[in-house]
């Protein structure tokens, strides 16, 4: 009688391995060995037995630590018995789901294959375009031209020549599937495939279409007008129904997605559904006050600053920011004021200056006084 090899060898693990490393292992295996990948191999379907035996031990933390204490002789029959139908696969040994995307994977599972084989949604398209900062703000209409496969006018989607006929796939007899019967450590399972003869279509062409080579499709350019609606942003994507590729045996077309990508402003800035802005103002204006004329997004609005406003003021205007795609509303702007520094002076502006500084010379000399016993005050210097 030929001895069992070591579980752990089998898996190609460490004692010490932990419970996703071993989970790891055993989808690499179970995939390598899968009698879907190895047709009429008994020595990997051996191998596949050996990998699942393994698993189910060393996936159970009570099965382990006895086969750690004991070996195969404290598994009394659980080691290698417990694959036939699906009891020895409780104990939460995650069977089901590694088999499931095996099965998934090998298009091993009847339902699975049912799926393909049948009504297909089309493909999704998706299509990026670049607008503008005030096109985002407002909403724009944009026409779009990209490339999808749309029936053939020529045969009419059948794929066929006109005046030829298709005819009916003997191998499935027009169903487009074939069914199997799979030993597996599961037992006997049905499977259905797509048919390879007719490539699940259930017909066999026999004088394909010259325009489309017997696809029944052909890439066609289109023209779409798509409607971007006001508060849109960078990375906001928007869904057209129906505007995607064609569906497959019947099935319902794709969807169009745009992907908006929205050009920066020379003066604005967006900050959610908020604008901010910075505006330039004198010395002048900013120690006496002024009517500042305030640039937005609708245009031009007057604002009155203070006598004494301070370089870095922010104020805001209610409802001039963005407005809520969704009709939550409309955001603000916000203006922060800069005070410009002249840079070129003439000798009379200097000179006047020059006046100023002198006749204020008291209160400025206090001011710079204050801040000096603030700093001596704080570094003791």
């Amino acid at each position: 009688m030929v001895s069992k090899r070591d579980y752990y060898e089998v898996l190609g693990v460490s004692k010490d391995a932990s419970e996703q490393d071993i989970k790891k292992a055993y989808r690499k295996m179970a995939m390598e060995y899968h009698p879907d990948r190895n047709p009429d191999n008994k020595e990997a379907e051996e191998k596949f037995k050996e990998v699942n035996e393994a698993y189910e031990v060393l996936s159970s933390p009570d099965k382990r630590k006895r086969y750690d204490q004991f070996g195969h002789a404290g598994m009394n029959g659980n080691g290698g018995g417990g694959f036939e139908g699906f009891g020895g696969f409780s104990g939460g040994g995650g069977f089901e789901d590694i088999f499931g995307d095996i099965f998934d994977m090998f298009g091993g599972g009847f339902s699975s294959s049912r799926r393909r084989s049948g009504p297909q949604k089309g493909a999704d398209l998706q299509y990026e375009t670049t607008i503008t900062f005030e096109e985002a703000a407002f909403g724009v209409e944009k026409e779009v031209e990209f490339y999808r496969n749309d029936s053939c006018n020529t045969c009419n989607g059948t794929g066929a020549k006109p005046g030829t006929t298709t005819n009916t796939c003997k191998k499935c007899n027009g169903t487009g599937e074939v069914k199997f019967a799979q030993r597996t450590p599961l037992g006997q399972i049905v499977n259905v495939r797509p048919c390879d003869e007719c490539n699940g279509d259930g017909k066999i062409i026999e004088t394909p279409c010259s325009t489309c080579n017997g696809k029944g499709k052909i890439r066609k350019l289109r023209k779409l007008k798509v409607k971007i609606p006001a508060g849109v942003d960078t990375g906001s994507v928007i869904s057209i129904r129906g505007e995607g590729e064609p569906g497959i045996k019947g099935g319902p077309t794709g969807d169009f997605y745009v992907v908006i990508n929205v050009l920066p402003h020379k003066i604005f800035k967006r900050d959610g559904y908020d604008i901010i802005c910075e505006m330039p103002i004198t010395f002048v204006q900013a120690t006496l006050g002024d009517e500042l004329e305030v640039p937005t997004l609708e245009g031009k609005v007057k604002y009155k600053i203070a006598e004494g406003t301070q370089s870095g003021t922010i104020f805001r205007l209610k409802s001039k920011g963005i407005v809520h795609p969704k009709g939550y509303g409309k955001g603000d702007q916000y203006v922060k004021v800069i005070i410009e520094v002249p840079t070129k002076l003439s000798e009379k502006q200097k000179d006047m200056l020059r006046t100023f500084a002198s006749e204020s010379g008291e209160e400025v000399h206090e001011q710079r006084k204050s801040f000096f016993n603030k700093v001596k005050d704080v570094f003791g210097v």
